[in-house]
């Protein structure tokens, strides 16, 4: 069995871009990652191993590669570390339980081969890092950060957004006296709500970061990546420790890659823009982004 180590860890609240980066970070030939067949097979990994090893194959990606891309794939993690995919706050290191960190190595290094000897995974929503950290003690984290705003409108025109329910039904957690006030000042607006939750994903992964290593954290912002995804590559690529690769560049120049950051200006009234703006106005200025209009 191929020795796990240093697994790549995408992480980002959601609606923030993390889908396409790691799709594409997945075309890199040294890693394994989950398919559709780690949740439909979870106690035999032998059936994702050989697919997406099989997509190596240029015929067999031609074939069916549009049809089988990487995935969180919470189910499998569901089947090794219970609970995982719906906690109701950030998961911890003191949620890891022995039984479950040896269960959770035990899948991820039976998807390993000799060639695709790094593991690359997706997780969004909380960051899961102190938990995934005391699990692998070597993992490499990149968060993918977007605008806040145009992740609370894309999270307001997605089928599956629980937060229709309020914060007792949207499987988040209760909010905190202060985050309860502050909804309550918008009138319980369900757009303020969606902002609050990026806030709450942010800041848990803030918190987070904090208690790891910083050669193991690299932060990709949404917009730079659209702008510059060659040269976001490479940096990511040298913080990941993994090699430089022709192929895997050319991908990346073939790949259609385009913005829809501001999306979230025509898809939004000039007062739910507002809420936003001065909700998440302390965060947004902390990664960098512009809120004067």
């Amino acid at each position: 069995m191929t020795q796990l180590i240093k697994p790549i860890i995408i992480v980002g609240t959601g609606r923030c871009g993390s889908t396409i980066f790691h799709r594409l970070l997945a075309r890199h030939p040294q890693v394994m990652w989950l398919s559709v067949f780690s949740d439909r097979y979870p106690s035999n990994p032998a059936v994702n191993r050989w697919v997406v090893t099989a997509l190596g194959n240029p015929l067999f990606h031609r074939l069916f590669g549009g049809k089988i891309q990487p995935g969180e794939c919470y189910r499998f993690w569901d089947a090794h570390a219970y609970g995982f995919s719906t906690p109701c706050r950030d998961l911890l290191k003191e949620d890891v339980t022995p039984r479950m960190k040896k269960q959770v190595r035990l899948a991820m290094e039976s998807l390993l081969t000799s060639s695709r000897n790094r593991m690359l995974l997706k997780i969004a929503g909380w960051s899961r890092i102190g938990f995934l950290k005391e699990i692998f003690e070597d993992a490499k984290f990149i968060h993918i950060v977007r605008d806040g705003r145009a992740v609370a409108s894309s999270v307001l025109h997605v089928d599956f957004w629980r937060g229709w329910r309020g914060p007792q039904g949207w499987g988040a957690g209760m909010l905190s006296p202060e985050d309860q006030a502050a909804w309550d000042g918008t009138n319980r607006s369900f757009v303020a709500l969606a902002g609050i939750q990026w806030q709450l994903r942010t800041r848990a992964m803030e918190a987070a970061r904090q208690k790891i290593d910083s050669k193991d954290f690299f932060e990709v912002k949404y917009e730079t990546f659209c702008d510059q995804p060659l040269e976001t590559y490479r940096q990511v690529l040298e913080f990941a420790e993994l090699p430089q690769s022709a192929v895997f560049e050319q991908h990346i120049k073939e790949a259609s890659i385009k913005s829809t950051s501001n999306r979230w200006r025509d898809d939004l009234t000039a007062g739910q823009q507002g809420v936003l703006d001065n909700l998440l106005r302390e965060d947004l200025l902390r990664y960098g982004y512009d809120v004067t209009r």
